[in-house]
């Protein structure tokens, strides 16, 4: 998901939105008369783990697969890609959260094919047969064609690119402080971003603090000062989801960071050297994407029709057309059937949809009819850096100071763990006061192609 706008919807997975219109339910998908049905969740996310929660207790029996072992809050990526938090920070192992669930069994693989017509789901090691299924299995960056992007703008959905990304940053410090040529440093202390949705505009910002504030007084001969951050969007505006009051507001806390915003720029290329705009090319060292996702190519394996980004085109109930039995939710799933458009990927839709489809297939199971999904759109908010954000309250708007704390207590609201909650808020006021990211650790390991050949030698000691 991307990311990660956040919407204000908290996480009560037992008290999901109660939708009014119902479909009867298919033939095939009567109730199991020998033994408990299967449900098979892919997927442990948010979509996933909701759907796993209301799913506690009931009479079925419930696989969660993911191919990792623990549930990622994504909205805080860019906090540990900017060394702000630690990967724990923002982890939970997902058997430890569903632990009280003794109808749930988690399983840590990743799914090579579904099956459709045998109703089975393959890893590289196992089968697992269901009667139903829910496919929660998110999204990844795109690059809309241009996929050797990737190697010079890693994009952010994971740890691994999170710790990816950070290891990029933290490095170009360290180049900046030893290399002697000043073109090699100006381009290393050059950062830019690739996307102004949410994710991009919070990197952004977290860049730039961390480069003026928190890093300025580490370094003996670079000032952080001079670092250069640029965010662009083809689009005409940033944060293209809030209305041109926000988006406007925006602007000007991203100008008042010392941010670079350029607007309706196209890239053509993304290349060792920097990226290539129309008329110039921006020479950076480290270079982020936000600008596109993609679904998980499951989604073209349940034989329904597929968006361009890959999503599932799913019915009213969240049902596959010709399969009542499968469910497609959150990032992986177009659901259109709301305002004529399909709903963002973002957070609590995936919520809401784990929900619904986890009380469907339950009214399946017991001969009923499902119930119809309705998002129920609580607001937006997106933050920008150190007393700055944006958000839309649906009853009133902020901006700046009152938007960040808006933002931060909505966010506690959506971490799963208390132990988590508490080390997050812990970490957001100490760097607070004291302006400082506590988990500034690199490491080598990363040689970029960005490089000059005569500015190897002077580097090769951080690489």
């Amino acid at each position: 998901m991307d990311t990660p706008q956040t919407s204000l919807d908290t996480p009560q997975p037992s008290q999901p939105p109660q939708p009014s219109e119902t479909r009867e339910p298919s033939a095939v998908s009567e109730p199991r008369k020998q033994a408990r049905p299967r449900v098979v969740i892919i997927g442990g996310g948010f979509g996933g783990l909701f759907a796993a929660q209301h799913l506690k207790d009931k009479p079925v029996e419930v696989t969660l697969i993911d191919r990792t072992n623990h549930h990622l809050f994504q909205p805080l990526l860019y906090q540990v890609a900017t060394a702000m938090l630690s990967p724990a920070d923002i982890a939970q192992p997902i058997r430890a959260i569903l632990k009280d669930a003794k109808n749930v069994r988690v399983v840590m693989g990743t799914v090579e094919t579904i099956d459709t017509a045998a109703k089975a789901v393959h890893t590289h090691t196992s089968e697992y047969p269901y009667d139903y299924l829910i496919v929660a299995t998110g999204a990844r960056h795109s690059y809309f064609g241009n996929d050797q992007w990737e190697a010079y703008a890693p994009g952010l959905k994971t740890l691994s690119d999170a710790l990816e990304l950070r290891r990029r940053i933290l490095n170009a410090f360290e180049i900046a402080e030893t290399t002697k040529d000043p073109e090699m440093e100006m381009a290393a202390l050059t950062w830019v971003v690739i996307g102004a949705g949410p994710t991009g505009v919070e990197m952004a910002g977290a860049i730039s603090e961390l480069a003026k504030r928190t890093l300025d007084q580490d370094f003996r001969r670079i000032q952080g000062k001079r670092a250069r951050v640029v965010l662009l969007d083809a689009a005409p505006k940033v944060l293209p989801m809030f209305d041109d009051q926000l988006a406007s507001s925006a602007i000007r806390q991203l100008e008042d960071l010392g941010i670079e915003v350029r607007v309706g720029t196209k890239v053509l290329g993304v290349t060792p050297e920097g990226v290539q705009l129309e008329n110039e090319t921006i020479h950076a060292r480290t270079v982020i994407w936000a600008a596109g996702n993609a679904a998980s190519p499951l989604a073209k394996q349940l034989g329904c029709e597929v968006d361009r980004q890959g999503r599932a085109v799913v019915q009213k109930d969240l049902s596959v057309p010709g399969h009542p039995e499968i469910f497609v939710i959150g990032d992986v799933a177009n659901f259109s059937h709301q305002g004529g458009k399909p709903l963002p990927g973002i957070a609590p839709f995936a919520m809401q949809s784990g929900s619904t489809a986890a009380r469907n297939v339950l009214a399946l199971a017991e001969g009923r009819p499902t119930k119809v999904f309705h998002y129920v759109d609580k607001g937006s908010m997106a933050t920008i850096g150190r007393s700055k954000a944006v958000a839309d309250l649906k009853i009133v708007k902020l901006t700046g100071f009152l938007a960040w704390l808006s933002w931060l207590f909505i966010h506690l609201l959506f971490i799963v763990e208390l132990r988590n909650k508490v080390f997050i808020f812990w970490h957001w006021v100490w760097g607070y006061i004291t302006y400082t990211h506590g988990a500034r650790l690199s490491y080598p390991g990363f040689k970029p192609a960005v490089m000059p050949k005569e500015a190897r030698a002077s580097a090769s000691d951080v690489l």
